[in-house]
């Protein structure tokens, strides 16, 4: 079956959406046996890929819930679109009437029976549900991983500690993905919220316009030139989905040089510099 992993944030717009992208190109050829990961636009207003990219989503998320009502549902993948940059998805109309039903029937279980796939169904379904809400609860909590995406500034870290307050241990298998500067060390925030792991993304305008690119391009993890955000998210990519073993310590030292580079890149246009 699928593995199920949820990315989705409490504020703002941290970049749940691109994480979400980025993590499924960056997605290790030798997981899952070769099967390449699929985003699914779960998130009730919808819209965003859409508009981002021009992709059809006829079929798409709502023709995955119209299938979940049906006695013998049928496959997530007939409802995958093709991005410019290789990465399938499962795209949403903007619009928060259908597609906030199409959520709600997708976290029931037959719409979870869908994601899932049957017992020989191998990959992974990369969940993008935006702002977490009552609509998505279900889906949380059925997922294999979840991660939450946040800004690294006090105010948003202290909404993040708020929510977590309220789930007790449920919170030390949640990955919390800080994007952008964060004056707070990763162990410091793993002991002060009680989360699983903290992993820090850099806040890369770079890759964000390379995706929105409607050119057909290969968004690189290694090598020469690599964005930094898909160094970071290789890296991520490998530890979430259990292939490529360890990471080793000069790869590792590589990819925290290109993540402070562009963290002192993004102060500076910040600042105006």
């Amino acid at each position: 079956m699928r593995r199920l992993i949820t990315l989705g944030s409490l504020t703002g717009a941290p970049g749940v959406t691109t994480t979400a992208l980025a993590l499924a190109a960056a997605w290790p050829h030798e997981a899952d046996g070769g099967v390449r990961p699929v985003v699914v636009e779960a998130n009730v207003w919808g819209g965003d890929l859409a508009t981002r990219y021009g992709a059809p989503y006829t079929p798409g998320l709502l023709d995955v819930a119209a299938a979940a009502r049906q006695p013998q549902p049928g496959s997530l993948l007939g409802a995958v679109a093709e991005l410019p940059f290789g990465v399938r998805a499962v795209v949403a109309p903007a619009g928060r009437g259908a597609c906030g039903e199409a959520v709600r029937v997708l976290a029931a279980e037959s719409g979870r029976r869908v994601l899932t796939g049957d017992a020989g169904d191998r990959g992974t379904a990369l969940l993008d549900v935006g702002r977490i809400g009552e609509d998505v609860a279900e889906l949380l909590a059925s997922s294999d991983h979840v991660m939450l995406v946040t800004r690294g500034c006090p105010e948003a870290l202290t909404h993040v500690y708020a929510h977590l307050l309220n789930i007790g241990e449920e919170a030390r298998r949640i990955t919390l993905a800080v994007v952008g500067p964060c004056s707070f060390p990763a162990g410091e925030i793993t002991q002060a919220l009680g989360v699983g792991d903290v992993v820090f993304l850099p806040w890369d305008v770079r890759t964000v316009a390379a995706m929105r690119s409607q050119r057909r391009i290969t968004l690189r993890t290694s090598g020469f030139r690599t964005l930094p955000l898909m160094a970071a998210v290789h890296l991520l990519a490998r530890q979430i989905s259990g292939a490529g073993g360890p990471v080793e310590a000069p790869e590792r030292a590589g990819v925290v040089r290109q993540m402070r580079a562009a963290l002192v890149e993004a102060a500076a246009e910040g600042s105006g510099v």
